[in-house]
């Protein structure tokens, strides 16, 4: 057997179709069925029945499944240790967050991290799914909710304040059941989201216009005269044509987690990157920061 076969049928597993378990590796559909071909050849098994809704795992599969994945981890812990033992401040760091978390908020300061430490690369995957850090999906990720993964090193980074939004210059919804407004919002995959609950629940009998799983696209949308939106603050008040809408009651905001691996916790570059991003998210004075951004410790 093949490591690198080893891999790609973990990938197949996974994804449950050739093209999508090529884009995960960057390779070509061709490639991965003729390398799993070579693996099933190799040890004498079918691991997939082929279906017309992709690949699903024999019994055979199953059992090369648990070995595989094991094997995995092995792998993975042995460059995590590696990587974590590395000196210089360069390198790649691959870093998740959501889209609008990185426009908004770690771009600027990933610019001035770019312009310190120019040997290492960062990669900025803006992503709704959560990546996994045990596999070095990614090194760093921002999460709006606390990391569940085992061997995690993770703190509270920041609260983010969220908001009404509607175009500037256009009448304020008045005080009712949404009757006659219409509703940009999260598209339902996430509506057990807490401010699309808000929104539901504030405006029962709105329209829904349009949805996005993007809260760029959702900005864009209220500026255009779309409908209402419930944004981040720092989305919100920095997207030109929209304006804030005063209601008794806000929407509910949203902490901030980061983490990374154990293993990574003495890798020179993460360590920098870390230290810029808690400077410059570091509290300070009361009043002199918008109240949106209340930063945790």
């Amino acid at each position: 057997m093949d490591w690198s076969d080893i891999r790609i049928f973990l990938a197949i597993a996974r994804a449950g179709t050739l093209g999508a378990a090529a884009r995960s590796l960057g390779l070509t559909q061709p490639t991965m069925g003729r390398r799993l071909r070579a693996l099933e050849e190799s040890l004498g098994h079918v691991l997939f029945q082929r279906t017309s809704d992709g690949f699903v795992l024999t019994d055979d599969g199953n059992t090369v499944l648990a070995r595989a994945e094991r094997m995995e981890q092995e792998a993975l812990g042995l460059q995590r240790e590696l990587a974590g033992q590395e000196h210089d401040l360069e390198g790649t760091l691959r870093v998740s967050c959501s889209d609008w978390f990185g426009l908004h908020i770690l771009s600027p300061i990933l610019a001035d991290f770019s312009r310190s430490h120019p040997r290492v690369v960062v990669e900025l995957l803006t992503d709704a799914r959560f990546l996994s850090l045990s596999r070095r999906e990614a090194d760093l990720a921002f999460r709006i909710r606390r990391f569940s993964e085992p061997d995690v090193i993770s703190r509270r980074l920041m609260h983010i304040g969220y908001n009404l939004y509607t175009r500037s210059g256009t009448p304020w919804p008045a005080p009712g059941d949404g009757t006659g407004h219409r509703l940009v919002t999260m598209d339902e995959a996430f509506a057990d989201m807490p401010d699309v609950e808000w929104l539901m629940r504030t405006f029962p009998k709105a329209a829904i216009a349009m949805r996005s799983n993007n809260r760029d696209v959702q900005a864009a949308l209220c500026a255009g005269g779309v409908g209402l939106a419930v944004l981040p603050r720092p989305l919100g008040d920095a997207t030109t044509g929209i304006e804030r809408v005063d209601l008794p009651v806000s929407p509910p905001g949203r902490d901030t987690w980061l983490g990374y691996h154990r293993d990574l916790r003495r890798l020179p570059r993460l360590r920098a990157l870390l230290d810029m991003v808690i400077a410059r998210l570091a509290p300070v004075e009361p009043g002199s920061r918008d109240p949106s951004v209340n930063f945790g410790p």
